[in-house]
C-alpha cells in the first residue's frame, strides 16, 4: 500500500500535468514522445524492469549520479519499487487525463482568458473540474496497476522481506516456498482490493452517465 500510494500520487501529478501540457501543443516529434509514454503498456514487465536496472543501477548514469550527489541507492530499495510502479502505471493515468482534456470545450477556457484569468486559474477552475471524471478513472486504474505490479519491481527492487516485499512478490515467493495458505491469503487480499476498485469505478461511471443523461433530457 505504501508503494502503490506514493506511486499513484506521483503518477497523478505527472500524468495530469503532462497530458494537459501536451494536449495544448503541437510540435514535430509529439507522437514520438506520446509513444514513449505509452510504451510500458506493450512491453513485458521484465523488459521495463531491466531498463530501469540499467538506468538506476550502480553503473547506470542516473544511479551513479544519485549515489555520488545525494548518496541515494535505488536498486534493492522500496524507492526502486516505487519507480517501477510509477513507470508501469503512468500510461494509464496519461491516457485517461489526455482523453478527458480532449473532450473539453475550449471555448469555455478561451472565454475565461478573455476575462483576464491566468492560465493557472483557467486550469484549476475550468479545465481540471470538467475533466475530473476521466482523471479520477485514470487515478483508480493507476492505483490498481501499481498495486499489482510484479515483474519490473522484482527486477529493480528484488525481494527483501520487510523492505521491498510488495504483495505480488510476496505471493510469488510464498508459493515458491510451499506456503500456499499464506500465498492464498495475500492473493485474496489483492484480488479484493482490485475488484473493489473496479466495482466502484463502474458504479461511479454509471452514476455519472445517468446524471448527464438527465441533464440532456
Amino acid at each position: 500500500m505504501k508503494v502503490a500510494g506514493i506511486a499513484t500520487l506521483i503518477v497523478f501529478v505527472a500524468g495530469v500535468g503532462t497530458a494537459f501540457w501536451l494536449g495544448r501543443r503541437s510540435f514535430p516529434g509529439k507522437s514520438v514522445i506520446e509513444s514513449l509514454f505509452l510504451l510500458p503498456l506493450v512491453l513485458p514487465p521484465t523488459v521495463v524492469g531491466f531498463g530501469l536496472l540499467v538506468l538506476f543501477g550502480k553503473n547506470g548514469w542516473i544511479g551513479r549520479l544519485l549515489a555520488e550527489w545525494f548518496d541515494v541507492q535505488v536498486v534493492f530499495t522500496w524507492i526502486g519499487a516505487v519507480i517501477a510502479s510509477v513507470v508501469v502505471s503512468f500510461p494509464l493515468m496519461y491516457q485517461a487525463a489526455a482523453a478527458a482534456f480532449q473532450t473539453l470545450d475550449e471555448k469555455l477556457e478561451q472565454a475565461a482568458r478573455t476575462m483576464g484569468a491566468s492560465e493557472w486559474r483557467v486550469f484549476w477552475t475550468i479545465s481540471f473540474p470538467l475533466a475530473w471524471p476521466g482523471i479520477l478513472a485514470g487515478l483508480v486504474l493507476s492505483f490498481a496497476r501499481a498495486l499489482g505490479e510484479f515483474g519490473a519491481t522484482l527486477m529493480i527492487a528484488g525481494y527483501i522481506p520487510g523492505k521491498t516485499d510488495t504483495l505480488p512478490i510476496a505471493i510469488y515467493f510464498a508459493a515458491e516456498a510451499g506456503q500456499m495458505e499464506k500465498a492464498t491469503i495475500w492473493a485474496v487480499i489483492i484480488v479484493a482490493l482490485g475488484f473493489s476498485a473496479m466495482m466502484w469505478l463502474n458504479w461511479w461511471g454509471r452514476k455519472n452517465m445517468r446524471r448527464f443523461s438527465r441533464r440532456d433530457e
